[in-house]
């Protein structure tokens, strides 16, 4: 008889639907030796965010064919781990977004008209009329940073209030943003002119600290800021800072970078001007009714042999040809990841251009590896391989694929991605050699020869004397080391680009100074 495991607490509607297709046993709380104990008795296992589904127990679960997370984020599933078997791991990417998004605006209305702080003082016997003077929404202009699911829900119903709305979302073409009556800015704009600023991003290492000290600086001295998205996106000693010395007016958390937060988080003495909620955004009974009965869906629908709609992981593929094409899908991601990092700007459209033998391999799962790839930095983990096309549509992004069955490059063939948008665009070229080592050999047709690695810096230059050594004493002084360094050129005392494996990240600040070296038109940092 078929058998589900459910490990973590799930709304009982979504228990309900399990049980027309299984038996369903449900063990909350396990520890990671007893769930191993067990799990190799059942077909599908259906989790919140409490059981960690490691690698070990994966490989204990021989039956299993699903793994169901009632939520979105699948930090606690191995999920490469579950490929390599053949288990599918499926989330629920948009049963929290009404949730998550009508939180975002009841706190962007608890600031303005100071909720939280009035009914304290009313409780205490306080009738302080004066001292909670408001502000209205009405004809303020609110910024969107992402405009996800959750910030474009926010920016509908925003607008709906008589709010003008701007919005920064690199993958958002101006098309879709004129569609979603919202109009597209960078973010250093946004920052400085909206009355009000909701984030709505992942955290990534692109988004980490993104709001720190030098962006709220910019921010009007009257203007509030609300995060319901991920913690670590902003520097909450920077923001204390801010809050504390008058820079901004106020702001409104529910998520922390550690949760739960600190008992000697600065933030905590902010009453006056801060609003802080223990990540309350997916906490309605309507959220977790939508995340369960989400999930079990997918699970039915899989053990009846149907496709499910969120997987995680790449759906269809046996195991024997996720194992061939391993190295080809991670080139492709890697790529995707790569170029995302070196255009500015909207992305209009994305070429993959599959030579010689990539040619020959099945070309979806490659497509949509770069497509993944390409909007990691924007989406984190609610990015995957089946959503990837559509949030890429969603986005305005047109995606070509051109098959070239005549490139003899290289014996196992080359893929070739080119990325276009309002601002130009670049191209990048990548090949799987025969022992599987995955290298990057043209930056914008400048022939190259790299092994990715985790940080790296690209550099567009003019072929002159001087640049590489001020370049290479410029991060000595800065204590970042080179590990290796490639120049690629066309034509002696033209253009060239350099490429630097670098044992750690470039701050925006040694950025300025690198594009400050006379010659170097380019720069840019990239984490893989």
């Amino acid at each position: 008889m078929t058998k589900v495991l459910v490990s973590d607490p799930i709304d009982q509607t979504g228990i309900d639907i399990l049980s027309q297709v299984a038996q369903v046993d449900q063990r909350i709380g396990l520890p990671e030796d007893e769930l191993k104990s067990i799990i190799g008795d059942y077909d599908a296992l259906m989790i919140r965010s409490g059981t960690q589904v490691t690698s070990s127990v994966i490989e204990a679960a021989e039956k299993l064919r699903i793994i169901g997370r009632a939520g979105v984020g699948v930090d606690n599933v191995d999920v490469p781990a579950a490929t390599q078997r053949g288990v599918l791991v499926v989330n629920s990417p948009g049963g929290n977004t009404i949730a998550a998004a009508e939180h975002a605006l009841a706190l962007l209305l608890a600031l303005s008209r100071h909720v939280p702080q009035a009914h304290a003082s009313t409780m205490a016997g306080g009738w302080d009329r004066k001292k909670y003077v408001g502000n209205e929404l009405y004809k303020k202009v609110l910024g969107v940073v992402g405009l996800g699911k959750i910030g474009s829900h926010v920016a509908r119903v925003a607008s709906a209030m008589g709010m003008d709305v701007i919005a920064y979302d690199p993958f958002i073409s101006a098309d879709r943003a004129q569609q979603m009556q919202v109009k597209p800015t960078s973010i250093e704009v946004l920052f400085k002119q909206a009355d009000y600023v909701t984030l709505h991003l992942p955290r990534t290492p692109d988004t980490e600290n993104l709001v720190n000290a030098a962006l709220l600086s910019t921010m009007k001295p009257s203007a509030r800021l609300v995060n319901c998205a991920r913690g670590g996106i902003i520097d909450e000693s920077a923001l204390a800072v801010a809050l504390e010395s008058g820079v901004i007016a106020g702001a409104a958390l529910d998520v922390y970078a550690n949760e739960p937060l600190n008992l000697e988080s600065p933030l905590r003495t902010l009453s006056e001007r801060l609003i802080l909620t223990p990540h309350l955004g997916a906490s309605t009974e309507e959220a977790q009714v939508n995340v369960a009965v989400d999930v079990a869906e997918q699970i039915r629908d899989v053990l009846l042999g149907l496709p499910a709609r969120s997987a995680v992981n790449i759906p269809g593929l046996s195991a024997e040809i996720m194992e061939r094409l391993k190295p080809h899908l991670q080139l492709a991601e890697t790529l995707g990841i790569l170029i995302s990092q070196l255009c500015a700007g909207q992305v209009q459209e994305l070429e993959v251009r599959l030579q010689g033998e990539f040619a020959q391999h099945p070309s979806q799962p490659l497509v949509v590896a770069t497509i993944k790839g390409l909007l990691t930095s924007a989406l984190g983990d609610r990015i995957n391989y089946v959503n990837a096309s559509l949030e890429a549509k969603g986005r305005g992004v047109h995606v070509v694929e051109v098959k070239d069955d005549a490139s003899r490059d290289f014996a196992g063939g080359s893929m070739q991605l080119t990325v276009r948008g309002i601002q130009g665009g670049h191209s990048v070229t990548g090949a799987v050699f025969a022992d599987g080592d995955l290298r990057i050999t043209t930056i914008d047709e400048f022939p190259v020869n790299v092994s990715p690695s985790r940080h790296m810096l690209f550099t567009r230059h003019r072929d002159m004397p001087g640049i590489i050594g001020q370049l290479g004493s410029l991060l000595g002084q800065h204590n970042v080391n080179i590990a290796s360094m490639q120049v690629g050129r066309r034509i002696v005392r033209g253009d060239a680009v350099m490429v630097l494996s670098i044992d750690d990240p470039i701050p925006s600040d040694l950025l300025e100074l690198i594009l400050a070296i006379n010659g170097i038109q380019e720069a840019h940092p990239v984490t893989l």
